[in-house]
Parts: structure tokens; sequence; C-alpha cells
């Protein structure tokens, strides 16, 4: 909604502004020019970029529209199954995990919390280092920097994304100025032409310059801009349930891994210490 929004007040106030002034809107109309600038833009884009990346671009305009993919209530229910878990462990071992963290499509444990259990990347993160401590393994500080690892590797493969799109806000007013240019040549061929036809056609050029600096800064570059804060936010989930692991990894209780946990989070979706209280006082057993 923010991107459909957004973009409409971005046409309307520059296309209206440019009409109030008493623009004549058809003069815009530069087809040729577009398919200058978009297409070899596109053409820089696919010499630039890997096939992941120009596979993951695509996904990446309905990640867009939609927004950062947890609410707040999302993030009460990953406290609560950190919580669980813990609590699990604590009472009946770590060895009572294994048929979770085994079998996690059919695990009571996680199918109790439905948004984190349709979570694939979640889960196996969780399944991945209880795995671990399962089977021995319970230095901290050499599992936290085993854990920084794969979320930087996470981060890089998303960064690779963001700065494709910025890469194509950066280069896009350069090819408005090679298609303006362009158009000044044609201009130039045709000088024995009358004032208002000259004046015509290099309006039309112009309008390349003009529609390279629109387009980049007007929405790709905002484009990048969103896609970072909404994986940032994303990023949260994660590093919440680093934070819960880790302190429980150290020897805290639940209640204290959980707050460890809690703290990670921004503000905006951070419950708080009663809310999870009180989603904790009723969960259900664990065997």
């Amino acid at each position: 909604m923010r991107l459909i929004i957004g973009s409409l007040t971005v046409l309307v106030c520059v296309f209206g502004g440019y009409m109030a002034l008493g623009g004549n809107i058809v003069v815009l109309w530069q087809p040729f020019e577009f398919v200058i600038i978009l297409g070899a833009a596109a053409g820089a884009f696919i010499i630039g970029n890997t096939k992941p990346i120009l596979t993951g671009t695509i996904g990446t305009f309905g990640i867009m529209l939609r927004g950062p993919r947890y609410s707040k209530a999302d993030f009460v229910e990953l406290l609560g199954m950190q919580y669980a878990m813990y609590k699990l462990v604590q009472s009946k071992g770590v060895l009572a995990l294994e048929q979770h963290i085994e079998n996690p499509k059919v695990s009571t444990l996680f199918n109790a919390f439905p948004s984190f259990a349709k979570n694939h990347h979640a889960v196996e993160f969780v399944c991945d280092y209880m795995r671990m401590v399962t089977l021995g393994s319970n230095n901290v500080h050499e599992m936290e920097a085993l854990m920084d690892e794969e979320l930087e590797t996470h981060h890089q493969e998303q960064e690779r994304l963001i700065h494709a799109i910025q890469s194509l806000a950066d280069g896009t007013p350069a090819l408005g100025i090679v298609a303006a240019v362009l158009g000044v040549i044609k201009t130039m061929g045709s000088i024995s032409e009358p004032p208002e036809v000259l004046g015509h056609m290099i309006g039309g050029a112009l309008v390349g310059t003009f529609f390279g600096v629109f387009v980049a800064y007007g929405f790709f570059a905002p484009m990048g801009q969103s896609l970072r804060n909404i994986y940032e936010a994303e990023s949260k989930y994660f590093l919440s349930l680093k934070a819960g692991l880790i302190a429980h990894i150290s020897g805290q209780p639940p209640v204290m891994a959980v707050e460890f946990a809690r703290k990670s989070l921004m503000s905006e979706v951070r419950p708080t210490f009663m809310e999870i209280e009180a989603a904790t006082q009723n969960l259900p057993a664990t065997a």
C-alpha cells in the first residue's frame, strides 16, 4: 500500500505541477526516449548481476508491496515458542527436544505456534543450533560466532538485491543524458527547420534528461531504501532467536532467555514484559 500511495503521490505532484504551470503534457510523451533509457538500464542491469540476483530482484516487488512480514503478534508468538522450548529443556532435559528438532513438521512444540511453524528458515535455524546443543556443543562464544556468520551471510544475500536496485538508480540519470544527447544530435541534423520545429525537437530531447532523473530519484532509489528498511525490520526476527538461544545456552532460566530475546526487538513491535508474561502463562504442556 505504501508503494502504491507513494508512487501515485510522485506522479500527481510532478505531472500535476507541470500542467499547473501551463506545460503541455503531450510534449513529455517521447516513447523512443523511454526505450533508450529503460532498455539500456535493463541491459546494464543484466550485465552487472548474476542469475540469482536477477531472479531475486523480481521477487522484491512483492516484498515492497506487502511490507515487513512480521507483526507484533508474530513476535509475541516467537517469544512464546522460545519460552515453551526452554521450559521443556529445563523440566525434562535437552534430549527431550530430539523428537521436535528431528521432525519439526510433526512437532507438537512447533505446531503449537503456527506462524513460527510456517517459517521454514526460522524453524531450520532453531533446529540446527538446538541439535548442536543436544550433541554436546555448549561453548557460548563459538555458537554465537557461528550464528553471526550465518546471519551475516543472509544479510549479504539481501544486500546484493538492494545494491542492484541502488545501482539502477545511480545509473539511470546518466542514461537519461545519453538519450538527451542523441536527441540533440538528431535535432542538429534538422538545423534548417524553422524555430518552432527545432524548439519542439530540443524539448523532446530534454525529456530524456528529465525522465532519467525522474525514475531514478522518484522510484528506483526509494524502492532500494524501502527494501533495506523491510529487510532490517525482518532481520530482528532472527536476531531475537539468536539472543534467546545464546542466553539459554549460557545457562539463563527460560524467563530471562526470553527477556534477552524481547530486548533485541524494535520498539514498534516489541511486546511489553507483562504481555509476554500473559502470553506464556497458559501455554499448552509439551511432551
